[in-house]
């Protein structure tokens, strides 16, 4: 290719990517609607957002594996080995749904590097950048999102 740093090769990734300037972010920056959608600026801007969100998750799990391995003591009172029993039970619970979202995190890390991200994986449109701010991770607009779990509460009811 022409030394174009951007350009994508047959498999849809993004050539030079090694080479790629780190885009500059002030501290302050917030998308806003006045630029172009999904811009350099607003994809690294969610890039960030969803990478240290991901950090979160996973020191979080970190932790629970320790506290998990530390507590793994014999407590001869029933009921407080049960209550023991129960925290442990919600808070794998909690790390099986964080594991869930990382795996989110993922996909929209993907989306990002495929040029897809910010955009209704439903009808194309872009999603508000309130939405994504709010849920880094959405896939669809607000309003599919409300057209699929209508046509999912419908089915449920079934």
């Amino acid at each position: 290719m022409s030394g174009d740093t951007t350009a994508k090769d047959v498999s849809g990734h993004t050539e030079g990517a090694n080479m790629k300037q780190e885009v500059f972010l002030p501290e302050d920056y917030r998308p806003a609607e006045d630029e172009p959608f999904m811009n350099e600026r607003q994809l690294e801007y969610f890039r960030r957002k969803l990478l240290n969100w991901k950090n979160e998750l996973l020191a979080g799990s970190r932790d629970t594996i320790e506290g998990l391995q530390d507590s793994t003591r014999n407590i001869p009172d029933v009921a407080d080995r049960a209550s023991e029993e129960t925290d442990r039970a919600l808070e794998l619970r909690t790390r099986d749904r964080q594991r869930k979202l990382v795996a989110k995190i993922d996909a929209a890390l993907r989306r990002i590097d495929e040029g897809e991200y910010g955009y209704c994986e439903k009808t194309g449109d872009p999603i508000s950048l309130k939405r994504l701010d709010a849920r880094p991770i959405a896939t669809m607009t607000l309003e599919a999102q409300e057209r699929h779990e209508r046509r999912e509460k419908v089915h449920r009811d079934d």
